[in-house]
């Protein structure tokens, strides 16, 4: 990246930040860890555009220059915004959802697993797609267990983002100014005969967990 670009992105980095804590004051609950500069993955519930930013903002910086979030190439690369913003601002791990746009023999996980051993940690939503029902959570894809499986020395770390629903309701791009608290559990890790289902399981009753139990979800 040359470096006014470089430059730009640290200063658009800096004001969603200080953008997310000046309206929501979102807060960062580390009951499970301690907020370290550790390899980890976090994984979260996903109900907003805004869930991404709220857990990057409330993160120190020491933790937040290594922490890459995993996101959809077809909408980050949508337009020349987006396309700085992603990739550049957040530094996002990119992983195109369209199987016809991939090369023939490409696996997205690799993009993830590469990541992961340059050092990386990162920001995935294991449903998927916003939930937008009233379950607490959609079912998980096997992305959070395949990296497990792969690289079984990372922390999985529950992540649940509290309020952020009322904050920006889909089809909004302006946050409204409520509180969000962004809650971090303790890690998880794939159980050494531990089938795909039962971890997916154990992963979600971990998540919903962390949930506040005197709101609605």
């Amino acid at each position: 990246m040359a470096l006014p670009r470089k430059f730009a992105a640290r200063f658009v980095g800096l004001a969603i930040t200080l953008f997310a804590r000046f309206i929501t004051a979102v807060r960062a609950d580390w009951q499970g860890i301690e907020p370290i500069n550790k390899q980890r993955v976090y994984f979260a519930n996903h109900v907003s555009n805004a869930d991404m930013p709220m857990i990057w903002s409330c993160m120190p910086p020491n933790i937040r220059r290594d922490v890459r979030p995993v996101a959809a190439a077809d909408y980050w690369l949508k337009n020349k915004l987006r396309a700085f913003v992603g990739p550049e601002v957040f530094n996002c791990v990119l992983v195109d959802r369209r199987p016809e746009a991939r090369d023939a023999n490409h696996d997205p996980m690799q993009n993830i697993l590469d990541a992961l051993d340059d050092g990386s940690s990162l920001i995935i939503f294991p449903e998927g797609n916003r939930n937008m029902t009233d379950d607490p959570l959609l079912p998980f894809k096997s992305g959070l267990y395949n990296m497990g499986k792969a690289r079984p020395d990372v922390d999985l770390v529950p992540t649940w983002i509290a309020n952020v629903t009322e904050i920006m309701p889909k089809g909004e791009v302006i946050p409204l100014p409520l509180i969000c608290t962004v809650t971090f559990g303790a890690p998880i890790h794939v159980g050494t005969d531990e089938s795909k289902d039962d971890f997916l399981k154990r992963a979600s009753g971990a998540l919903v967990g962390l949930a506040p139990k005197d709101v609605r979800l």
